[in-house]
């Protein structure tokens, strides 16, 4: 079935440094940008991104917005914003997980597998594959994939995950190849946070 077209905002720079650290107009299209414009989205090594989230599945259904961050070849950050702070700060780096909720000063450790992934954001893929999605290179292993393209990076990604549940993400405002601090990919602070599941950590972000 083929989508409907619409207007989705282009990706434009971000210029806040605050926004780049942590990590419109127009009317993107379907149709694809130039090869060389591809292969250098292709080839970023980082990525900075406010995005709005859509994910159905079987187990979880959710809306948010989320500051997307990635160094290649695998430091993945996601971090959803809540009314007063961070509600989740996830960071997957050299096979690791940790995800904490600052205001309910919990933490979730894990390994960065898609199993572990997607019992925590009901997102089934690697980080390495996160990281490509972002770009416009689906993973041979998902259902489907199309991106609608800005200038220069996906505007707006429809995915089907392995394991059917519909992910879509309309891209706010990103910049790709920019020089991001270390920090960025730090495991976040947990001092004294108590442990928690996975399931207790996805109820955390996602029953609100």
């Amino acid at each position: 079935m083929r989508p409907r077209p619409s207007c989705t905002p282009t990706t434009r720079r971000v210029r806040s440094p605050v926004a780049l650290a942590l990590l419109a107009g127009g009317c993107a299209t379907a149709a694809l940008p130039p090869p060389a414009v591809r292969e250098e989205a292709r080839a970023a090594p980082t990525y900075s991104g406010r995005l709005r989230i859509s994910l159905k599945g079987p187990a979880l259904r959710a809306r948010t917005r989320a500051l997307v961050a990635f160094r290649r070849p695998d430091a993945l950050r996601i971090e959803i914003p809540g009314p007063t702070g961070a509600r989740l700060v996830a960071v997957a780096r050299e096979g690791a997980l940790a995800a904490v909720f600052p205001g309910d000063r919990a933490v979730f450790l894990g390994a960065a597998t898609p199993a572990e992934l997607d019992a925590l954001l009901g997102v089934g893929l690697a980080p390495e594959e996160v990281i490509d999605l972002l770009v416009g290179v689906g993973s041979p292993r998902l259902r489907s994939y199309r991106a609608r393209w800005g200038p220069a990076l996906p505007a707006q990604i429809e995915a089907t995950l392995p394991d059917g549940s519909r992910l879509e993400a309309r891209v706010e405002d990103a910049e790709a190849g920019l020089a991001l601090p270390p920090a960025a990919f730090a495991e976040p602070p947990h001092a004294d946070y108590r442990r928690v599941s996975a399931a207790e950590a996805r109820r955390l972000w996602g029953a609100r």
